[in-house]
């Protein structure tokens, strides 16, 4: 056993999730240093002595969009990178994997601080950082795959033309299932995100839809007046399912110089301080639209928070930001999610036959 405080080892997990989420973790090799780093008695175990290394038996499935998951929770895009999280648990165990977003070409992302802590949660600006599509079927899609993971690629652009090309090269890859994040800056919309514009929105789907049989979610952005409209536009367009939310805007002043603390001024708020608003989109979208298959994201922590979504009408979940504070949460959070479904048998059914609560 080692004999390094938890507090200690607390810290160097949440460097290598941080690393992570940033874009930082350059290899394996690092990625491996960083998570050997952070682990405390033995490997795979963190300082909340949930043990990441033993194989889960999962009692309560869900299907979204037609796609089998082995429990209802995924990693969300945004912390999820593989070179890191593999040091931590066996991905395949998850619900479904969503990669960090792919672009039609390497994205350098944004200047540093990209990200500062506020209560309950986090700013951060990233900016999409990522190696492009073509290192990404060659270096990262084969080798999550090859864990038996189900895979969600998360796809990025900031054109139409970028989204049909990445959905185009994604077509006849094993990913299995597309998620379309329109919540980038785009100029085939004026510079605006598409996810803001139903028009655009529209148009944007309607032109991917054609590209490619894989399964196709639309994650949405709450910088929305009513998201009633958004996932209608993206239902008219042929989206399979939606996932909400994605990041509040936001940003954080360092008051000793009165500046923003990004480098990109504002960035995204995520984190426990956003869950109940993500609970009521979700909820919202669920009453206007009783069919189309929807994720929940956003401030979950654990698998009471996830069950929360589960109830306002979520075929699925996914968790982002907790596991910037211990890399094993999506894990975690499912084992706990699914000791609360053997409570509630009505429910885990309903999942399992692809309807919802």
């Amino acid at each position: 056993m080692s004999e390094r405080t938890n507090a200690a080892a607390t810290a160097d997990a949440q460097t290598v999730a941080q690393a992570s989420a940033q874009g930082t973790v350059r290899d394996s090799a690092q990625a491996h240093g960083l998570a050997q780093a952070a682990q405390v008695g033995e490997p795979g175990q963190l300082p909340c002595n949930f043990d990441a290394t033993r194989t889960f038996q999962w009692h309560h499935k869900t299907v979204v969009a037609g796609v089998e998951w082995k429990n209802p929770v995924g990693t969300a895009s945004g912390t999820f990178n593989f070179d890191a999280v593999r040091w931590f648990y066996d991905v395949s165990q998850m619900g479904a994997v969503t990669t960090k977003g792919v672009s039609p070409v390497p994205w350098e992302g944004n200047p540093v601080p990209r990200t500062a802590e506020t209560p309950a949660g986090s700013v951060n600006s990233v900016g999409l950082q990522n190696p492009g599509i073509d290192d990404y079927l060659v270096n990262d899609l084969p080798r999550i795959k090859a864990t038996g993971a189900t895979v969600i690629t998360n796809v990025a652009g900031h054109s139409d033309d970028d989204y049909a090309q990445v959905v185009t090269k994604l077509a006849d890859h094993e990913s299995d299932m597309l998620e379309i994040n329109v919540s980038c800056p785009n100029v085939s919309a004026d510079g605006l995100s598409t996810g803001t514009d139903p028009v655009a929105l529209k148009r944007l789907i309607k032109r991917l839809r054609p590209l490619t049989d894989k399964p196709m979610i639309v994650k949405l952005t709450p910088n929305v007046t009513d998201i009633r409209p958004i996932a209608e536009a993206c239902i008219e367009g042929g989206a399979d399912a939606l996932s909400m939310i994605n990041t509040f805007v936001g940003m954080r002043f360092d008051i000793r110089t009165g500046k923003p603390i990004l480098a990109n001024i504002t960035g995204g708020v995520s984190g426990p301080c956003v869950h109940p608003m993500a609970l009521a989109f979700v909820y919202k979208t669920r009453q206007a639209f009783p069919e189309i298959p929807i994720i929940g994201i956003g401030g979950i922590s654990t698998g009471e928070d996830a069950l929360e979504f589960l109830y306002a009408g979520a075929n699925a979940v996914e968790v982002g930001s907790a596991a910037l504070a211990d890399p094993v949460a999506p894990l975690r959070i499912a084992t706990e999610l699914d000791a609360l479904l053997d409570k509630r048998p009505e429910l885990a059914q309903a999942l399992e036959e692809g309807r919802t609560w």
